[in-house]
């Protein structure tokens, strides 16, 4: 993601399971779920979508107070400088689930569109 311009931010002020992304200042998504299939079937998280373009608009002023008070930019070169067994480990942990996705068959058909 990193690579293709996506800008990822670090909360470091505390701990915060919500996940929450705004998209082109059109729709918004707010909820507790990682966003992969063990998250969404497995453990039963969701997260909510809402297009519309005042909610996303304040989701987008909240977050920029939050990220501007107590977030770091993950940037591609901080990645890049990761120690070559970190970014195995990282490789291999995906390669895994990755796996475990085909032989499980989460994914599937189960999402909703």
């Amino acid at each position: 993601m990193l690579s293709a311009g996506v800008r990822v931010f670090e909360y470091e002020r505390g701990f915060l399971h919500a996940k929450v992304a705004v998209i082109d200042s059109d729709w918004a998504t707010v909820g507790s779920s990682n966003i992969d299939p063990f998250s969404l079937l497995m453990s039963r998280e969701a997260n909510v979508v809402v297009r519309d373009d005042g909610f996303a608009g304040q989701l987008r002023a909240s977050l920029e107070v939050a990220i501007e008070g107590a977030a770091r930019e993950i940037r591609p070169e901080d990645h890049r400088r990761r120690s070559w067994l970190a970014r195995l480990t990282s490789a291999a942990a995906y390669a895994v689930v990755r796996l475990l996705i085909g032989v499980t068959r989460y994914g599937g058909k189960q999402y909703l569109d």
